[in-house]
């Protein structure tokens, strides 16, 4: 790689990261918020385990 892909990948990268930062400043609570309705969920009686498992597995994944 040249000094020319070598700015624009940290051009790149830079741009990213303040995606992400601003996606965190926007929602700080969202991870917080994800995990407690995992922990609601697991406190569900009407399906199985094994459900009630792959539910609060679901939610949690979608956890950044």
């Amino acid at each position: 790689m040249d000094l020319e892909d070598d700015a624009f990948n940290e051009i790149e990268r830079q741009s990213k990261w303040r995606k992400e930062s601003v996606r965190v400043a926007l929602n700080p609570y969202r991870d917080q918020v994800i995990e407690e309705i995992a922990q609601h969920i697991e406190k569900m009686k009407g399906f199985g385990p094994d459900t009630i498992n792959s539910f609060a597995i679901y939610i949690r994944g979608i956890k950044k």
